[in-house]
């Protein structure tokens, strides 16, 4: 079951543009932000400015948490993600030029965007993620662990 939940998650990821992602501040603060994103199987890339509450959040406490959804006014059509998992600051020069061409492809006008020192690229792998899926029932959600 773990690869079907797996494929679920992966697929659910690769179609929608946005997530909800929780960060805590060093006070321990917790923060929402919403942001662009683009994946590879279970794994989320993101671009962001280094001076950002959410860089600085991560940088101090890479555990983050991340939803994903399906916008429906009727409840019972609801499917979504609830993801935990770790984040780090994309350093090595061929895996960044990788997540710049993953998320060009997902979202072409970041061409447009100017170079600018400040702006980094963060990875987060995931940890554990429950799919969650109101047209099996209310409520039901299945849960993966990845390693």
């Amino acid at each position: 079951m773990s690869n079907d939940v797996k494929k679920k998650v992966s697929d659910s990821l690769s179609s929608h543009p946005y997530l909800n992602l929780a960060t805590v501040s060093p006070d321990g603060t917790p923060l929402a932000h919403t942001l662009g994103y683009a994946s590879d199987g279970a794994t989320v890339y993101f671009m962001t400015d280094k001076n950002s509450r959410k860089a600085k959040n991560m940088n101090a406490c890479p555990s983050v948490a991340y939803t994903v959804d399906e916008d429906h006014t009727d409840l019972a059509r609801i499917q979504g993600i609830q993801m935990t998992g770790r984040a780090e600051v994309l350093t090595d020069g061929a895996e960044i030029q990788k997540v710049l061409e993953i998320m060009t492809r997902k979202f072409p006008n970041m061409r447009d965007i100017p170079e600018n020192p400040d702006y980094v690229f963060y990875k987060v792998r995931p940890v554990e993620a429950q799919f969650i899926d109101n047209r099996v029932s209310f409520g039901y959600r299945e849960t993966v662990l990845y390693t």
